[in-house]
């Protein structure tokens, strides 16, 4: 009785160690160091113009999705995870500014994924200081965020 009561109870802690080792508790990264990735922060956009975002993903198990947001910073707000700072126009107020959200999604079983998605930017909007904001979730529901800063000018 003795032996089978051992031999349960290592089944058991083997199954648990196990589950442990497949539990997701890490976030997924987004790196923006590649050699033509963009946008980095403090780049240039062009009214008008297209653009190619690119950026590598990576998650210990698996990516879910991730959403590239864009707005204006005309009053100077902040939610950049950058260190170094850009240099800002003087505050005003938006008339037309361009708002981007779009969310996309990650293939299944993926874990690392490198994003390359045209943008086209509107030629009516308001020049000027904005957000990229990048959002990646892995498929457990981890999120790791990186808002950078870029400057939207005429051509």
């Amino acid at each position: 009785m003795k032996k089978s009561s051992v031999f349960i109870i290592a089944v058991f802690m083997v199954s648990f160690q196990a589950c442990e080792t497949d539990k997701d508790d890490q976030s997924p990264s987004i790196s923006i160091s590649l050699a033509d990735a963009f946008p980095e922060n403090c780049d240039t956009i062009y009214l008008g113009h297209a653009f190619n975002f690119k950026a590598e993903f990576n998650d210990n198990v698996e990516l879910g999705s991730y959403s590239l947001d864009i707005h204006n910073n005309f009053d100077h707000h902040t939610h950049s995870t950058d260190p170094s700072d850009c240099v800002l126009d003087p505050v005003k107020t938006p008339q037309n500014p361009w708002v981007f959200i779009q969310q996309f999604y990650i293939p299944d079983g993926t874990t690392t994924f490198l994003a390359n998605d045209l943008i086209e930017v509107p030629d009516d909007i308001d020049p000027g200081d904005y957000h990229f904001y990048i959002r990646l979730t892995d498929k457990s529901g981890w999120q790791t965020i990186k808002g950078i800063s870029i400057k939207i000018l005429e051509k």
